[in-house]
């Protein structure tokens, strides 16, 4: 079951993937929801609360992804280290990924992180040496919030991070979500 996180719950959204403003320059969702399998929302809470006290708050770009998204990502992506192949199912259709990142709290305004969410460039890879010192240590800070939080990350995306045993969910289609399809 796939349970939804919402703005009431102190998360800023920003589903990329619901408008034109995401990689495939067209909305690949019909309407925004951010849904996670409740292991991933008890965990994203977590993060929540933990950035909460340092004076940040989290803003999601996406969540679930049903296999039907994860194929228009795939067809519209060159470099396909940057998006799983939805043969294999990947961690977003399966409602245990999650993509963010850290704003301040006051303003709403985002940490600087050396490049946009969903840059398929090397110089979104944690640790590139190519990124400003001020904005490794945003990314480090969001590592390391999100790792206390019990989620681990992907080496070449800033913004991605996804529960250690993703894999062993079953991806999901369209048909998954509540309310009905995306």
């Amino acid at each position: 079951m796939l349970l939804p996180i919402t703005g009431e719950d102190g998360f800023i959204l920003d589903l990329r993937y619901a408008t034109p403003d995401n990689l495939t320059g067209s909305p690949i969702y019909t309407r925004p929801v951010a849904l996670l399998l409740p292991a991933a929302r008890e965990r994203l809470l977590h993060a929540r609360d933990l950035a909460a006290r340092l004076g940040f708050r989290l803003k999601v770009f996406d969540a679930f992804r049903p296999v039907e998204a994860q194929w228009a990502l795939w067809n519209a992506v060159e470099d396909k280290r940057f998006v799983a192949d939805p043969r294999a199912g990947g961690v977003h259709p399966r409602g245990a990924a999650v993509d963010l990142t850290l704003c301040d709290a006051a303003t709403g305004a985002e940490l600087p992180m050396g490049t946009g969410f969903d840059a398929t460039v090397p110089e979104s890879a944690h640790g590139h040496a190519g990124v400003p010192a001020e904005d490794q240590r945003n990314r480090a800070l969001l590592l390391g919030l999100m790792t206390a939080a019990g989620w681990d990350h992907y080496k070449l995306e800033w913004w991605h991070y996804q529960l250690p045993q993703a894999r062993g969910f079953p991806a999901l289609t369209a048909a998954a979500v509540p309310g009905g399809p995306m």
